[in-house]
């Protein structure tokens, strides 16, 4: 007990003494929030830029400009009048859309005067009002969503000049309001990162250090058995990786109003998941290094993937659909998962213990292969 605390504090002291460490460990991820929560933390949506150029000058084009100005808040449309200009701000990707109302809009609406019966038989239907829509099809995100609203907007107001009464309605009712951002979903993804970055190539690269200096070799000489050594290792990253999630927390709750809706100790339970899951990978990482230049590199290639790949800063949803089946048997997949269900929707263990079952199964099967693997010299 006493070789545990002893190595646990000391691993510890290793921690605080070098600079680099709590930089990369500590600092830089709070840096690394804070720098994207400020630019896109704060919006909750996307921000639609259009434009309208009205070339019929009429009361009925109005009517329409004034419809589309109620939208303000989904987008902002504002009144051009140099067509060529605006096509050049819609390329440059300054507009998602332009509005054109021609100039025989009034005049098409007039044909379909409600007051007139038409013969179908004898009397063709006259050409119905366009109004033409410009937008970039290489960004089709914004540019599809921008026409979704105009569409809504012009078919409303279709169906008022129509005097159209609706026979059937949709009536739309909240049973879950969570108004999340961006930020939101971001803080539990860096957390997760850390998590990787701190055990996964922290330990990889320290035992290939302390094996190539002989440090192990003499841990071996002495009565110290592997399961204390392997035991204050947890410990002490455990003891890191509890301060990272804490300051993390506070940060993205102090300046971002990002919250833990729900309980500390499932948070915890993932934290010590993901310590043991990435730490266990670390050892394996090790074994198979010769030099801790060496560790560096194959570290980076197995974290590298999953940090772009785990859902850190994308939705797994939106991959390709055969890539998700691969993504979500990453251990990082299931680890940011579970982080974002504790924090942002406040899921509780019944919920979440197919991740939780996951990463233990990486554990087991990771930690087997590394003490197999594992050297001392």
């Amino acid at each position: 007990m006493k070789a545990y605390l002893q190595l646990t504090l000391a691993q510890l002291r290793l921690f605080i003494r070098n600079r680099q460490v709590l930089f990369w460990s500590l600092l830089f991820p709070v840096f690394f929030m804070g720098m994207l929560g400020a630019f896109l933390g704060n919006g909750s949506g996307i921000s639609l830029n259009g434009a309208i150029i009205d070339e019929d000058h009429s009361s009925a084009s109005r009517t329409l400009v004034g419809s589309l100005r109620q939208l303000s808040h989904v987008i902002e449309l504002k009144e051009e009048y140099n067509k060529e200009q605006a096509m050049e701000e819609l390329k440059r990707g300054d507009l998602h859309i332009i509005v054109v109302i021609p100039d025989v809009y009034e005049e098409q609406l007039g044909k379909h005067s409600t007051n007139a019966y038409l013969d179908p038989l004898f009397e063709p239907m006259p050409e119905v009002a366009k109004v033409k829509a410009y937008y970039d099809e290489t960004n089709m995100t914004t540019s599809q969503l921008a026409l979704a609203v105009l569409s809504q907007v012009v078919d409303g107001l279709s169906k008022q000049l129509a005097n159209y009464s609706p026979v059937v309605t949709v009536e739309s009712v909240a049973v879950q309001s969570l108004n999340l951002k961006y930020i939101d979903f971001l803080v539990p993804g860096i957390l997760a990162m850390m998590i990787m970055s701190t055990n996964l190539n922290g330990v990889a690269g320290q035992i290939a250090s302390w094996r190539e200096r002989g440090i192990l070799r003499r841990m071996q000489s002495t009565t110290l058995k592997a399961s204390t050594f392997i035991a204050a290792q947890i410990t002490a990253r455990l003891v890191m990786n509890g301060m990272q999630a804490f300051i993390v927390v506070f940060v993205g709750s102090t300046f971002f109003g990002t919250q833990v809706n729900g309980a500390w100790w499932l948070l915890f339970l993932f934290v010590v998941l993901g310590t043991l899951t990435f730490m266990s990978l670390g050892f394996i990482i090790a074994s198979l290094a010769k030099t801790p230049e060496s560790a560096g590199p194959i570290a980076g290639f197995v974290s590298f993937p999953m940090l772009f790949l785990g859902g850190v800063f994308f939705p797994i949803k939106e991959m390709p659909v055969l890539l998700q089946y691969v993504v979500k048997l990453l251990p990082i997949s299931h680890l940011t998962t579970a982080m974002r269900q504790v924090m942002n929707v406040g899921a509780d263990f019944a919920a979440l213990w197919p991740e939780a079952a996951l990463l233990g199964g990486w554990i087991v099967v990771a930690f087997t292969i590394s003490s197999f693997t594992f050297k001392w010299e």
